[in-house]
């Protein structure tokens, strides 16, 4: 097994160039899109024992190299029109937190003869974190006093759940929607005559990539991250995902920073670099550590999300690829919809879902106290 750090962002990289190749030369990886075939590369690599399911690399590519990754996303993006999509957007989100909720609840009642007395606990947590991302699940988790056993079973499971969930959202666009519809294309690299959207710009920048522009580029993101830090310590009471996203996107509307090229280029690399690092993490023989009980009150809670949610949604003739970045803003939280919304080229949806995602950490913890004291009345009763 390749477990040095550097060999491991090596086969990542490769990773994302086969992706890319295979999306640019057949139709079947075109339709599915780099990201997904990136995630499924991942979880190949690392089931086969080729890289670790933990390395330092996934660690650094899941905090600075996102955080990075979104910066740079968010300084192409225009906030004239971004005024699209927020309804429907934060209705298919309240749609995803009910089934989140139910999903819960029903895994609960199910499966709490194996689970035991902290089932009520395990509850609430997964109801957080499927709600708004994985930071509701520590918080909530040292409210609970869940104990370590339970608490790192259900994070590997959670890990696992995510990556596969976002294989599927994904997927569904492709899946479900109209055949030669705009909701199953995928975003094309090649440069026209058209104008360059976002969607254009994370596979080409339209112009020649200067020096003098990537090397303004690198310092306004890293010193964004620092930036959001930073504040987020002095300020604790806004999480510091908030704080990056306010200041990328005022710098974007800077002038001198628009006419930058190349920033989602290099933003969508290091999205894809996460997403294949994130299949990495997804190692299947981890379903035995983690305890049967414990991932199928995983599974049982994102399916039904996935049902209440898209069910619901296409019910109400709500847009799949809304419905898909909802989805992973309730269960990965603002940085998995920002990945979604890149992967998939719904630029006029990104900000929303990123919005979404973020409203999330701050209903999650809510959410998630709320359901697991309904389920505690429940089974003491």
């Amino acid at each position: 097994m390749v477990s040095d750090p550097l060999a491991v962002l090596v086969l990542l990289a490769a990773v994302v160039v086969v992706s890319l190749k295979l999306e640019a030369r057949f139709p079947l990886f075109r339709s599915l899109g780099a990201a997904l075939v990136g995630i499924l590369l991942g979880m190949v690599l690392s089931n086969a024992g080729i890289i670790p399911g933990m390395s330092s690399v996934y660690e650094f590519l899941h905090s600075t190299g996102v955080s990075v990754g979104i910066v740079l996303i968010l300084l192409s993006v225009d906030l004239r029109t971004m005024v699209q999509a927020g309804p429907s957007m934060l209705a298919a989100f309240g749609l995803g937190a009910v089934g989140t909720a139910t999903g819960a609840i029903v895994a609960g009642l199910m499966l709490q003869d194996a689970i035991g007395d902290e089932t009520w606990k395990l509850t609430g947590q997964f109801t957080g974190t499927y709600t708004g991302g994985g930071m509701n699940f520590a918080a909530l988790g040292q409210a609970f006093g869940t104990s370590s056993n339970l608490f790192t079973a259900a994070i590997a499971a959670d890990v696992i759940l995510t990556a596969f969930w976002m294989a599927a959202c994904l997927a569904v666009p492709v899946l479900l929607g109209k055949r030669g519809g705009s909701e199953a294309a995928a975003p094309s690299a090649e440069v026209s005559d058209k104008p360059m959207t976002l969607e254009r710009l994370l596979y080409s920048s339209g112009r020649p990539l200067l020096l003098a522009d990537a090397a303004a580029l690198v310092a306004i993101a890293a010193g964004t991250v620092w930036g959001a830090g930073a504040l987020a310590r002095v300020m604790p009471f806004l999480p510091e995902v908030l704080w990056l996203t306010t200041l990328s996107l005022v710098a974007a509307q800077v002038p001198a920073i628009k006419r930058l090229a190349g920033a989602a280029v290099l933003g969508n690399y290091l999205v894809l670099l996460f997403l294949a690092s994130n299949g990495a993490q997804s190692v299947v023989a981890n379903i035995v550590r983690v305890g049967p009980a414990v991932f199928y009150f995983a599974c049982i809670t994102v399916a039904c999300h996935g049902v209440v949610l898209f069910g619901f949604g296409r019910l109400f003739k709500m847009d799949l690829g809304t419905l898909a970045i909802a989805s992973q803003a309730n269960i990965g939280g603002a940085a998995s919809a920002m990945a979604m919304a890149s992967a998939r080229g719904y630029g006029d949806r990104l900000l929303p879902g990123v919005a979404v995602g973020l409203f999330g950490y701050a209903v999650g913890n809510y959410l998630g106290f709320a359901v697991a004291a309904l389920m505690q009345n429940l089974l003491s009763s």
